[in-house]
């Protein structure tokens, strides 16, 4: 999965937003709130192509028991695993991951925010 191919995915969904936070990260946000995370050089500590997400809190144990996730750098503590390398996984499931973490911080957007962004 390289930026491209995750700018397709989740750049069209309502309200959805890229930044470059910290110098270093590629952050895709909803409202101001951030959904995923990777490195915006795309070579790093991680290695290229990591991504970082959201997940519900209980499918978070589940997840990082699996190979390829792990806990994300500093956001674990928020539910948020790791994918080193997405490419590994089938698209549809990384494409399913990254839908839900939209939804999930979409979910705790106020209501007229909610409102705003209905598909």
């Amino acid at each position: 999965m390289d930026q491209a191919g995750l700018r397709d995915w989740v750049g069209g969904w309502p309200g959805v937003e890229a930044s470059i936070k910290w110098g270093e990260d590629l952050v895709f946000s909803v409202a101001g709130k951030m959904f995923c995370v990777t490195r915006a050089d795309q070579a790093g500590a991680h290695g290229a192509g990591a991504v970082s997400f959201k997940v519900e809190d209980d499918r978070f144990l589940e997840l990082t028991e699996r190979p390829g996730f792990q806990p994300a750098p500093y956001l674990a503590r928020s539910h948020w695993v790791m994918v080193e390398e997405p490419g590994r996984l089938p698209p549809g499931e990384l494409r399913a991951l990254l839908r839900r973490s939209y939804e999930l911080v979409r979910e705790k957007l106020p209501k007229k925010t909610q409102r705003e962004l209905a598909d």
